[in-house]
């Protein structure tokens, strides 16, 4: 199916691997003009140089406000505009009850702040298409997990911002999706696995939990939403939260296992 996304300018931050890289690879196959933004030089240098001349890489640390401004600005500078923009980059860094208020803030921060300087920054530009924009949450905002207050906190309000604006910004055509993964294969995620004392066991637990199949969601399956929220086949859709996650957030645990074991 031809999405329509040909030649439209798609800038996706954390791009350089898991979720992100995924997007990327996504995009470029609907003949997508691509910008991964990426702290990871090595990985966003590689990942592009593979990919073809529709793909370009910048590295930034987002955390950095200059930084999100810039990166806007060198999207439009290499391709001459800015249609989708993917809020993707983020870290659970495990931040507990314990932690100081102030690292709180901190991590909040990190995680947060980036998603609405970029969104601020690639708004005239968006705004010329009109384009869209598509947040990546998580499922921590709403299942908690224990030991995510503060990357709980940040992914909520992505949630909320979703919702916000796509009331704010309706007016102007443009539309707001949010993707939220539970149990996704990740590069973080996989060396989470292999720093068990056995990896594929611990690996298979998680996926026993998951209703629909038994297993991991892959980040290409989160990827190919995205893309589709981006096209227009999606053309009235915004303001919506949408679950990727074989059921995992929604579904009743008791799915999909043995009653006659307990």
């Amino acid at each position: 199916m031809d999405l329509g996304l040909k030649d439209k300018i798609v800038l996706v931050t954390g791009g350089a691997k898991g979720i992100g890289a995924a997007t990327v690879k996504a995009f470029l196959a609907e003949d997508s003009k691509v910008v991964l933004v990426d702290r990871d030089a090595d990985e966003g240098s590689a990942l592009s140089k593979s990919s073809g001349s529709k793909v370009s890489f910048i590295e930034a640390d987002l955390t950095n406000l200059k930084s999100c401004k810039e990166a806007v600005e060198q999207t439009v500078s290499l391709f001459g505009g800015l249609d989708v923009l993917v809020n993707n980059a983020g870290f659970n860094d495990g931040l507990g009850l314990e932690t100081s208020p102030e690292d709180f803030m901190t991590s909040v921060q990190n995680n947060l702040l980036h998603v609405y300087a970029m969104t601020h920054y690639a708004l005239p530009q968006i705004r010329k298409g009109p384009g869209c924009i598509l947040n990546l949450g998580s499922k921590v905002s709403v299942t908690g997990q224990g030991q995510t207050s503060a990357y709980a906190a940040a992914k909520g309000a992505i949630s909320a911002l979703t919702r916000e604006w796509a009331v704010a910004l309706a007016p102007d055509k443009i539309r707001v999706n949010c993707v939220i993964p539970a149990e996704c294969l990740t590069d973080q995620y996989e060396q989470f696995f292999q720093s068990q004392t056995d990896p594929d066991a611990a690996k298979k637990a998680i996926a026993d939990l998951v209703p629909f199949a038994q297993r991991l969601t892959t980040p290409e399956e989160i990827a190919q939403t995205i893309v589709f929220l981006a096209s227009e086949c999606s053309s009235h859709t915004t303001g919506q939260l949408f679950y990727v996650d074989g059921g995992y957030t929604h579904f009743d645990r008791a799915v999909g296992h043995d009653h006659n074991k307990w």
